[in-house]
């Protein structure tokens, strides 16, 4: 019987089927996607994942693998059909080698990503990934998803922090290809598959990360802005005069930061008076902030900015940082939000803010627009709040038509309905509106080749 056969593969305390118990990983964050499980079972090695991984492809059951669980689109979650096994990955939690000379540390899936980061620390290195569920995420479910976070801009996407990877295949095969090599021309780059493929195409068991130097030094600054175009515009100026210098860009609307300064807590209010937009950077220094402050002064001079504050020290920077991080958590004390997580070219993100709260508006006139987000990247998350009062159950059924055209214009502008959250469960519909039969295609075709029973994370993106 498979239940006995996983059982005995994890051992003892390593497996769970009471649904009670099983509670906080078989639904999703935001509680929009709830499953069932026949079994969670969390093994502690690459090999036990082979062995359950085989033993579900024998018996013709569907395998979810879980990380952190802190995805927003139900990726990670079981079914509803209780006939699925959830593989749970956090005991594959060991560092397994920081090699400081290489830039380059190998970690299993199961490690959160703040102890990753503080590990390349400890070496007076940087892992560049960061986001806001860095302390309870998993690096398996960052590449899992590609995530971004804040500091796309001068890093990339987790697939750039990635050189190699190991692997449970559909069938319980290991494939290992834990290189550190930057430079190899050796046939199709396979690890790129397997990131962003949300579990479906193989397991991510374990990655070699790739390391930065250190950035020891930097500066942090909150400034008022009177428009998203002004906002575009200094990013331009701040990445001409800051150079590959600048990590993070990150826009904040007036009635998001409204929402964080009610709602949030240990929050202090930037300026004394309210502005349109507002925008969040920060950027590498090696203790010369000069060349920053400077930027920053002759974009004051412009009239680009109406106001800036430079943290005097790192407290101060942490308590910025804690504003745009408490974003997410405190619509929820708003009532119901619509989440959309999209990216738009960068020169078209005042375009796309003008014409969406045009449409948005239109279906929903009191909704409150909550758009915050990863600017220097193109990747905005644009939240709509429902109006004060409202009834959250028509406000759903209504923000659906108004979530629609929000994914039109997206796509009319030549960006993406998914940008850094994936698309799970929660989003197939849109991936087939918005790819081609040419890319649908080419998708269904992987997912057979490596995956021909549907067995891994089946009903998940395709």
């Amino acid at each position: 019987m498979l239940i006995d056969d996983l059982k005995a593969i994890v051992g003892p305390g390593a497996w769970l089927t009471d649904e009670a118990e099983l509670e906080p990983q078989l639904t999703e964050r935001r509680s929009a996607v709830r499953g069932r499980t026949l079994i969670m079972v969390s093994p502690a090695s690459t090999k036990e994942v082979s062995s359950v991984v085989a033993a579900c492809s024998k018996a013709g059951v569907g395998v979810v693998p879980q990380g952190g669980n802190t995805g927003l689109c139900g990726g990670a979650i079981p079914d509803a059909s209780g006939e699925q096994v959830l593989l749970s990955l956090a005991r594959l939690n060991r560092i397994r080698n920081v090699d400081p000379d290489d830039f380059s540390m190998v970690v299993e899936a199961g490690c959160i990503l703040a102890n990753v980061q503080e590990e390349a620390s400890n070496v007076k290195r940087l892992f560049a990934l960061s986001l806001g569920a860095e302390g309870s995420c998993q690096i398996g479910g960052n590449l899992a998803t590609n995530a971004g976070g804040i500091n796309v801009i001068r890093y990339g996407t987790a697939r750039q922090q990635v050189l190699g990877l190991e692997v449970v295949l559909a069938n319980g095969t290991i494939w290992d290809g834990l290189r550190s090599l930057r430079k190899d021309t050796a046939g199709y780059d396979l690890k790129q598959i397997f990131v962003g493929s949300e579990g479906t195409l193989g397991i991510i068991t374990a990655a070699t990360l790739r390391l930065f130097p250190e950035n020891s030094q930097t500066a942090t600054a909150m400034v008022a802005l009177k428009s998203a175009t002004d906002a575009v515009q200094l990013l331009g100026h701040m990445r001409s005069a800051c150079s590959d210098q600048l990590l993070a860009f990150e826009l904040i609307s007036d009635t998001a930061l409204d929402l964080v300064v009610r709602h949030g807590v240990q929050v202090v209010p930037p300026f004394h008076v309210q502005h349109p937009w507002n925008v969040l950077i920060e950027s590498a220094t090696g203790g010369d902030n000069s060349i920053f402050e400077s930027a920053l002064a002759t974009a004051i001079s412009a009239g680009l900015v109406l106001d800036a504050v430079i943290a005097k020290n790192g407290s101060e920077a942490d308590g910025f940082w804690r504003i745009r991080h408490a974003i997410p958590d405190v619509q929820t004390a708003e009532g119901m939000s619509l989440k959309h997580d999209i990216s738009v070219p960068i020169a078209r993100i005042e375009d796309f803010m003008r014409r969406a709260e045009k449409l948005v508006l239109e279906i929903l006139p009191a909704a409150r627009i909550v758009a915050f987000g990863h600017v220097g990247d193109g990747n905005l998350h644009y939240n709509i709040s429902q109006p004060i009062d409202a009834n959250a159950k028509a406000f759903r059924k209504d923000g659906e038509v108004a979530s629609q055209a929000v994914y039109e214009l997206v796509s009319e502008l030549g960006g993406s309905f998914s940008a850094e959250h994936g698309v799970g469960v929660l989003k197939k519909a849109h991936l087939r509106r918005f790819r081609s039969a040419t890319e649908l295609e080419l998708m269904r075709t992987l997912k057979r080749a490596l995956d021909p029973a549907d067995t891994l994370n089946p009903g998940k993106v395709i």
